[in-house]
C-alpha cells in the first residue's frame, strides 16, 4: 500500500496554543488493505538545536512485495519558527516512492525570503521547476505537525494551503464529529475530520479520506481510512515510542 500515515494527515492547521509534542517521537501504523495486513509505517521526529527533521517510511508486507512491492521514504526539514504552531516554513522536502511500477525521486527547497519552492525531478533529468508559494505554504508531511496543533470545533471547516512537488493547493479540512474507538492500544476520545483532497497524492482514492485523531491536546492521529479502486486502505497506529497519555486501557 502507499503512503496512507501522511497523505491523510497532512490537513489540518489552527492557532490553538494547547499543542504538545513529545521530541524525539516515533509513531508505528499497521497499513491494512480490505481487512488483510498490507504493510507498516513508521513516522519519527527529531530535533537538532531549533530544525526539525520528519521522517515517513511505509514497507508492504511479504506476501505483497511479490507482486506490489512498496518501499516509500519521505523526509521534511523546518525550523522552529514564531507562529502560533510554533513551526517556520519547511525548508527542505524529499521523496523516494517506490510503488510496484511507479518510482518517484523528487526535491523540492523553500525560499521564505522570496516565497518559492524549487523542485527538482530526479527522474526526469535533474529537470527543475519553479513555482510561488505563500507564507502559509508546508509540504506533504510536515503539515502534519501543523495539522496536530488544531483546535477542532464539529462542525466547523477551515483551508490550509499544501505544495505536492506539483502545485499549490488550497484544500478544506471538514470536522465532522467526535467519536469514541477501541484498537489494540486501548479506547481513545477522537475527533473525526475529513479533508477534501483534489489531487489524489500517493493513492489512486475512489472515496473520501477520514482521519481521527485524539480529542486532546496531543492531537495523535490514531486511525485513518479511505477507499481506492480495490477496496479499503486502513492505517492503525500500534504502537511507537509515544502515544497518548488519555488513552483508556
Amino acid at each position: 500500500m502507499k503512503r496512507l500515515v501522511f497523505l491523510a494527515l497532512f490537513l489540518l492547521f489552527s492557532a490553538s496554543s494547547s499543542f504538545a509534542l513529545t521530541v524525539p517521537e516515533r509513531l508505528v501504523y499497521d497499513i491494512s488493505w480490505s481487512g488483510m495486513t498490507a504493510g507498516t509505517a513508521v513516522q519519527e521526529v527529531t530535533q537538532s538545536g531549533d530544525v526539525l527533521h520528519i521522517v515517513s517510511t511505509t514497507r508492504s508486507a511479504s506476501w505483497l512485495s511479490h507482486f506490489f512491492p512498496v518501499d516509500d521514504r519521505v523526509e521534511s526539514v523546518l525550523k522552529k519558527g514564531n507562529s502560533g504552531s510554533g513551526l517556520g516554513m519547511p525548508r527542505f522536502y524529499r521523496e523516494r516512492i517506490n510503488e510496484g511500477s511507479t518510482h518517484r525521486h523528487k526535491e523540492s527547497r523553500f525560499d521564505e525570503r522570496e516565497l518559492t519552492v524549487t523542485t527538482k525531478d530526479f527522474r526526469d533529468g535533474g529537470k527543475e521547476k519553479v513555482h510561488k508559494i505563500t507564507d502559509r505554504t508546508y509540504d506533504t508531511l510536515s503539515c502534519i505537525y501543523f495539522m496536530r496543533k488544531c483546535d477542532l470545533v464539529v462542525g466547523s471547516s477551515f483551508n490550509i494551503e499544501i505544495y505536492d512537488c506539483k502545485k499549490l493547493w488550497d484544500t478544506e479540512v471538514q470536522v465532522l464529529r467526535k467519536e469514541r474507538i477501541t484498537t489494540s492500544l486501548g479506547t481513545f476520545n477522537t475527533i473525526v475530520v475529513k479533508p477534501i483532497l483534489r489531487f489524489q497524492g500517493m493513492f489512486a482514492r475512489t472515496g473520501d479520506v477520514h482521519i481521527w485523531v485524539t480529542d486532546d491536546a496531543l492531537r495523535v492521529p490514531v486511525k485513518m481510512t479511505t477507499k481506492v479502486k480495490l477496496g479499503k486502505i486502513t492505517a492503525t497506529l500500534v504502537g511507537g515510542s509515544y502515544w497518548p497519555e488519555k488513552a483508556q486501557m
